[in-house]
């Protein structure tokens, strides 16, 4: 595993404080140290609960090279697994579907109760020693919150749930997120590492340069960042049109390490940034909106549709562009801007903490 200089370490302060090193980018075993210090010990959004609303409803995912799958047991519980049989690794469910009754391996059908306990394994009754009520699925912690389900591989190194998200809920006051109907999932695969994608949603500095149309609707002057423990806020005014989103707050929430809520009036949307490898992320933008199916509403969300795929797009081009300075050898360290760049100090610093303990 990649061991990072312990100088790179140390913490920083924001008035003097410059960007990490081009080796967290690009060092191949990077991932390796991410998968152990950032992502097992931290909340993962998984799903909504409108995927997993009746008992037997289940989803298969992945979060930075984990397989997971969450249900909805008998009695109504939420639980998550991974998805790895303990016979061989071969996968207990895939996509996404109703009516589960059992889990039962792909490969070569070994089956786990909805509680995770092994129930039948085919042909094993000559083997001296088995017992299959011993065999169970390692668990995940699960957590709702407004409406959204995360999933923690390691609970006892994240921070406590109601800690991670504090203070979220006061200021999301009058938008029923919970409330909100999944309508879509986008997914780009990016060529550039996941901290650089956070890094880009972390700072509103690039917009006037990179993301004309948007500039248009937020009040850069304006635009703020504000800081809590574990998550950002981006906060600025928005003007748009009444056929787009109409005027209000846009609110765009980060919470460490890779998960991103963008709130606008009538509309959420959530972000997942998942590590491909050291130089690749994929980013799944799912859209969330109120119960409305007018034909109104549906030419809103279209036009909401095709302003996000814009601003993606300008992102994707300036994040590839980047990860390519990053590894040419060329780049050292820059000065962070105190007054735009908060928040990309805050999630450095946070990685700091994290491979610190590792």
């Amino acid at each position: 595993m990649f061991r990072p200089d312990p100088a790179h370490l140390a913490a920083q302060d924001l008035a003097r404080a410059h960007s990490l090193p081009a080796a967290f980018y690009v060092e191949p075993g990077m991932a390796a140290l991410d998968r152990q210090a950032v992502f097992a010990p931290s909340w993962q959004l998984a799903a909504h609960v409108s995927q997993l609303a009746r008992p037997g409803d289940y989803l298969a995912t992945d979060i930075a090279g984990l397989p997971i799958v969450l249900l909805r047991a008998e009695e109504g519980e939420l639980r998550a697994f991974h998805n790895i049989c303990r016979h061989r690794a071969g996968p207990l469910a895939r996509g996404q579907g109703c009516g589960l009754k059992r889990l039962r391996c792909l490969y070569h059908g070994w089956t786990y109760g909805l509680d995770g306990v092994l129930r039948s394994a085919p042909e094993m009754s000559g083997c001296d020693g088995f017992v299959s009520d011993a065999v169970r699925l390692p668990t995940l912690a699960v957590q709702v919150w407004q409406g959204l389900v995360f999933v923690s591989e390691d609970a006892s190194r994240a921070p406590p749930f109601e800690q991670w998200v504090a203070g979220i809920d006061a200021r999301l006051a009058g938008r029923d997120l919970a409330s909100y109907r999944f309508h879509r999932r986008e997914v780009y695969d990016i060529a550039c590492n996941w901290k650089l994608y956070v890094d880009n949603y972390l700072e509103g500095y690039h917009v006037p340069h990179i993301h004309p149309g948007l500039n248009k609707l937020l009040d850069y002057r304006s635009y703020t960042t504000t800081l809590a423990e574990w998550y950002s806020l981006q906060f600025s005014p928005l003007e748009s049109s009444d056929a787009l989103y109409g005027s209000g707050d846009a609110l765009y929430y980060y919470l460490f390490p890779n998960t991103m809520l963008n709130s606008l009036p009538d509309r959420l949307q959530t972000n997942r940034v998942l590590p491909l490898g050291v130089d690749r992320c994929r980013v799944e933008f799912d859209f969330y909106y109120p119960a409305d199916d007018s034909a109104e509403a549906e030419a809103r969300r279209a036009r909401d549709r095709a302003f996000s795929d814009e601003v993606q797009a300008e992102d994707v081009q300036i994040c590839e562009d980047v990860q390519r300075g990053l590894a040419s050898g060329s780049y050292a360290p820059g000065r962070l801007n105190p007054l735009r760049e908060s928040g990309v100090h805050h999630f450095h610093e946070l990685l700091r903490r994290s491979y610190r303990a590792a």
